[in-house]
């Protein structure tokens, strides 16, 4: 079963996040939302508390087929200062495994260099946070093995696409045509 860790932090972006985790569960993919604040209970940017599966402590060192950035301010911000998921970036980039960002998260991938040479999009005007990639401006950006998308109005293409890499094109279209999106 593939797996995959979407990080919450203080001021996410709810839709983001959330609606990540529902059509990746609804195609078979073992999705857990992880905080990054040291406690379950996170609050999104919309002051919706959301209880989190796992804390980041108990995800260090286990393998994940994709770790998924959720936007939103300030929890971007937070994602970005969050010492461990950086290096955990690192290193699924250096595994050469799946990291997808929306809204304003790619801008965590463009200061690690991820993005350099690539392709990417994101939220109007953090454009120049993609240090040294091409930006586009689809709604969803695949180049290798990231995965950008540009707000909230496209979480549930995002999400798809994301579904598509992990588990099928079928898959992917069966699901969005279950949940209407398709």
């Amino acid at each position: 079963m593939k797996q995959v860790c979407v990080f919450l932090a203080d001021g996410f972006e709810e839709i983001e996040g959330l609606t990540v985790v529902d059509i990746l569960r609804r195609a078979g993919v073992q999705a857990e939302t992880v905080s990054v604040t040291g406690k379950k209970a996170v609050c999104g940017a919309h002051q919706m508390v959301v209880q989190a599966d796992r804390l980041f402590e108990e995800v260090q060192g286990k393998e994940t087929d994709m770790l998924v950035l959720p936007g939103g301010m300030p929890g971007t911000t937070h994602l970005k200062e969050h010492q461990g998921l950086r290096q955990l970036l690192e290193k699924a980039r250096e595994e050469g495994r799946y990291i997808a960002a929306i809204c304003a998260a790619p801008s965590v991938l463009g200061e690690l260099g991820f993005l350099e040479g690539r392709r990417a999009c994101c939220y109007p005007s953090f454009e120049d946070k993609l240090k040294g990639a091409e930006v586009v401006y689809d709604a969803v950006c695949v180049d290798g093995p990231f995965i950008t998308s540009r707000g909230m109005g496209t979480a549930a293409a995002f999400a798809l696409k994301l579904t598509a890499l992990l588990c099928g094109e079928k898959k992917a279209e069966e699901v969005g045509h279950s949940t209407l999106f398709l």
